[in-house]
């Protein structure tokens, strides 16, 4: 919510080009994200006897990568520059970057608080950050700063990221084998947290076994850190190849028009999407190999995100147009109609992310990764076809969407191959929360076309379709909905 009106107060100020530069930008700084981390946080979070040290050599070989990378980038910013033909990307990419080498610093903290399922810290470490770091990048739009503050803010957030990672983590247990030895000799104790002080942390030079004793949990994990590197990559590529692609084929407004649209679609969908996966793989891992089990984890995983996704992703779409208008003014409407198919596509997210966490957690990171490269291509090849054909960018969204929902019948192959969960089971899992919702959503469209005020049709809109959704799910006696009522109630 507050990422959602600081975005909203921005956007009123900067318009499409200024954000179509940042725009450029982003897959750059993705791509770096998943090099510096190398798949290594995932190996953590999926090895049952994951020791201090294995933290501590992750620890020094993301600062080490990170550096690399940044000074690399901060040599190839002329040529990202002349790639795009804005002279300014030049200085603007090499401050721009400097963000993802201080995220460096929080990548293991944070790999020991999703770990030990510290949803609370992430939150409030989230919040925190996004609240000074939003106030700066406001401050500096109004000042007329511009791409510059859009560069700040992100920069801000990483640096509070960092530090407010490393005071929770210091008070978060190590997972390790019960009775087991540390590769220093000394018993671990999970009820220990660990020192705030960087002590635990040392860097190579600072270990009297040398530096390949040092680094060796990094050999020992490399086979399925290097297939999540790749497959991160990857994904920042599928996730951002439009910025790329419309910047080289068209211009800074046009990128900064599709990001606009997609900003409010990744927002809607990350939010679902945090919410299972800070949960799912941590899961999935403590199940282990009792399949039937595992099988009812994840349908009752699926029928929950599901039960969210659909109506908040659906919803979304349907307000585009008046959501966009009233909150972000009118130069904005030309993303609200490419942000209704893309919200369309973001409901099946959520889903997919749940499919392939499921995967990862059974150490298949090979078939994770070749699927996600896979899809990859699919979204490239058809968005260079539908150019090659003169199409429109509407065109190509369309298409990245069904791209989108299909994939996620090429998730469940592999799943099935995991832990046999029939694909007609999925079906009666999706199907009733994804009609009901589409239903709901038709009403609550017909039902308000007589409405010729945005703001009002922004204001019944939303609880109309609220109120179809919840009354349908009960109408029809879905146990989800009684399940998450009585939870309410017992936090209460």
């Amino acid at each position: 919510m507050l990422n959602a009106v600081f975005g909203i107060v921005l956007a009123r100020k900067l318009d499409q080009d200024d954000y179509g530069l940042i725009g450029m930008l982003t897959i750059f700084t993705l791509i770096a994200n998943s090099l510096q981390d190398s798949g290594f946080v995932t190996a953590l979070t999926n090895k049952r006897d994951a020791t201090r040290h294995d933290y501590n050599a992750v620890f020094w070989f993301n600062i080490g990568v990170s550096l690399c990378l940044y000074i690399l980038l901060f040599f190839c910013a002329p040529l990202i520059a002349w790639f795009f033909n804005e002279p300014i990307l030049t200085n603007l990419s090499r401050y721009y970057f400097f963000g993802f080498f201080i995220a460096s610093f929080s990548i293991v903290p944070r790999a020991i608080l999703f770990r030990q399922m510290k949803q609370k810290e992430l939150a409030i470490m989230g919040l925190c950050s996004l609240l000074v770091s939003g106030i700066v990048g406001i401050v500096m739009a109004y000042n007329g700063m511009a791409y510059w503050g859009l560069a700040t803010q992100t920069i801000v957030f990483n640096l509070m990221v960092s530090i407010l990672s490393w005071v929770f983590a210091a008070k978060a247990p190590l997972s390790s084998p019960q009775g087991g030895k540390m590769p220093s000799g000394e018993v671990p104790d999970d009820k220990t947290p660990i020192d705030k002080r960087p002590a635990w942390l040392l860097p190579p030079w600072g270990d009297k076994r040398g530096a390949s004793a040092f680094f060796a949990p990094i050999r020992e994990m490399f086979a399925f850190s290097s297939k999540m590197l790749i497959t991160n990559i990857f994904i920042g590529v599928n996730n951002n190849i439009f910025s790329v692609v419309l910047g080289k084929l068209y211009n800074k407004y046009e990128v900064g028009t599709y990001n606009q649209a997609n900003k409010w679609n990744t927002m809607g969908a990350s939010t679902i999407t945090g919410m299972v996966q800070g949960v799912a793989q941590p899961a999935f891992v403590e199940v282990g190999d009792d399949i039937e089990r595992l099988r009812r984890v994840f349908s009752k995983m699926l029928r929950f995100t599901c039960f969210i996704s659909f109506p908040v992703m659906f919803g979304l779409a349907l307000v585009a147009p008046e959501f966009i208008v009233t909150l972000i003014k009118e130069k904005w409407l030309s993303s609200a109609h490419l942000m209704q198919y893309l919200c369309i596509g973001g409901a099946f997210l959520p889903i997919a992310t749940l499919y392939y966490n499921l995967i990862i957690s059974r150490g298949k990171s090979d078939v994770y990764m070749w699927n996600i490269i896979a899809q990859g291509c699919a979204i490239l090849g058809s968005i260079l076809m539908i150019h090659a054909a003169n199409g429109t960018i509407t065109h190509m969204v369309i298409a990245y969407v069904a791209i989108v929902i299909l994939w996620v019948g090429i998730w469940h192959i592999f799943l099935y191959q995991e832990i046999r969960y029939p694909f007609l089971s999925a079906l009666k899992d999706i199907l009733p929360f994804l009609l009901i919702a589409a239903t709901a959503i038709g009403v609550t469209y017909f039902a308000t076309l007589w409405i010729d005020n945005r703001i009002l049709l922004l204001i019944c809109r939303i609880p109309m379709v609220a109120a179809l959704y919840l009354g349908m799910l009960k109408l029809f006696g879905a146990q989800i909905l009684r399940e998450c009522w009585g939870y309410l109630l017992k936090k209460k």
